[in-house]
């Protein structure tokens, strides 16, 4: 894996942003930005520097799903590996983030095992 890569972190509460990017750094990623919600990440996003995102998909102002379709319908960043975190685990949402072009998917409570995984699958398939 490439510890390079800048990873963006959206999720509205600063203790769960805390809690990945500490898990995060025990993986050895060192570059990690933060933002609360979608519209603050969009922003984020647009610089140019982001090579994977991990979001939340309950966020107020802009949702994890609304963000995903906003980077997927972009050709200038919307290849960008996206991770969706969410307690939403119906087959129906897991659908829709499929169909908006979702890398991989994690049901909230997750562990760092698990976070670790999901990562490792999306940077092996994007030649990260």
């Amino acid at each position: 894996m490439n510890a390079e890569i800048k990873i963006l972190i959206v999720d509205d509460f600063a203790s769960v942003r805390k809690i990945i990017k500490n898990q995060l750094r025990q993986f050895g990623f060192l570059n990690i930005a933060e933002a609360a919600d979608g519209i603050a990440a969009l922003n984020i996003i647009k610089s140019g520097e982001i090579d994977l995102i991990i979001s939340d998909w309950n966020m107020p102002n802009m949702s994890g799903l609304e963000l995903l379709k906003a980077v997927r319908s972009d050709e200038t960043f919307g290849k960008i590996p996206f991770l969706m975190l969410t307690v939403e685990s119906s087959r129906k949402n897991i659908q829709e983030a499929i169909k908006g072009g979702v890398s991989n998917y994690i049901a909230k409570p997750f562990s760092p095992e698990t976070l670790n995984e999901k990562i490792t699958q999306i940077m092996e398939k994007q030649g990260l």
